[in-house]
């Protein structure tokens, strides 16, 4: 009998998420089983939404053979189309229920980055969501380097997970001084330190989804990192002058995707993390 382990590493995270979620529910002032409730109605719509998400961005592997697309056991998940689908379920939810939808959200938060640690090693199975060739033979080890298609590569899906590991850390070590704040401000660093780390991580991938020239989850990142950032910046009392780094990054994107200014790419880097430093250190400062 042969074990799946992409989809076993898959339903591990899920369920690692659920019971986490399940033991939160108290704090976070919502009735028992909103847990299990999240769960019945995010988790279908995640998946579907993150196959159909990798289909349109992969089209060309699958318009010949369409019953390919339901074969998501040899991979082709992707992450930002499941959080928009799991996003819509909760949603739904909480009209459903006439629950907050950002309290929902808020529970949701450090349970997610602790399925996506778990669920990340389904890549590591399939031998897939790496990185650029590892040519030092000194390097070329786990977990730097992961051996895949007859070479060593960045093990990027490693660097992914240890990542969303440490902000699972970060948000439930900090759970209470989050939720004192107001609703939302927990998902929106969810936001900020999954986005920080993707869009440098999905720069050193080779199987990037493009949007012509741009890789797809990099610019979903950056859109994403900023909206959870000046949404913060405009709820909480921090210094206005914090929109100078927001709108450096900006122009640095811009000049770096339009090939202006290649370095850009950097300095739009350095001013996003700049942004959530100060952002954080200001929130920090704060009375808990």
């Amino acid at each position: 009998m042969s074990v799946n382990f992409y989809g076993l590493a898959i339903a591990l995270g899920v369920a690692a998420a659920i019971f986490y979620m399940s033991r939160q529910e108290a704090a976070h002032g919502l009735p028992k089983d909103t847990a299990i409730d999240v769960a019945l109605y995010a988790v279908p719509l995640a998946v579907v939404v993150s196959r159909l998400y990798f289909v349109a961005f992969t089209w060309e592997n699958y318009q010949g053979d369409l019953l390919k697309i339901l074969r998501i056991w040899e991979g082709g998940l992707a992450i930002y189309g499941g959080i928009i689908g799991g996003a819509l379920g909760v949603w739904i939810l909480s009209r459903r229920k006439g629950l907050p939808f950002l309290g929902l959200a808020d529970l949701v938060a450090p349970g997610l980055l602790l399925g996506q640690a778990i669920g990340r090693w389904g890549n590591f199975f399939n031998r897939e969501a790496y990185g650029y060739l590892v040519s030092n033979p000194a390097l070329q080890f786990f977990p730097v380097a992961v051996f895949a298609d007859g070479a060593w590569h960045m093990a990027t899906f490693f660097y992914e997970s240890i990542w969303n590991l440490a902000g699972f850390l970060f948000l439930h070590l900090n759970r209470k001084r989050f939720l004192k704040a107001r609703q939302g401000v927990m998902f929106a660093w969810y936001l900020i330190w999954y986005g920080l780390g993707r869009m440098v991580i999905e720069g050193l991938r080779t199987d990037s989804l493009m949007l012509g020239s741009l890789r797809v989850s990099q610019l979903l990142s950056v859109v994403l990192v900023l909206l959870a950032g000046l949404w913060l910046l405009g709820r909480l009392p921090y210094h206005r002058g914090l929109y100078a780094l927001p709108l450096a990054a900006i122009l640095a994107g811009v000049l770096a995707a339009t090939g202006l200014w290649p370095w850009g790419q950097y300095l739009l880097y350095i001013c996003l993390f700049a942004f959530a430093a100060v952002l954080l250190a200001g929130f920090f400062r704060r009375k808990a």
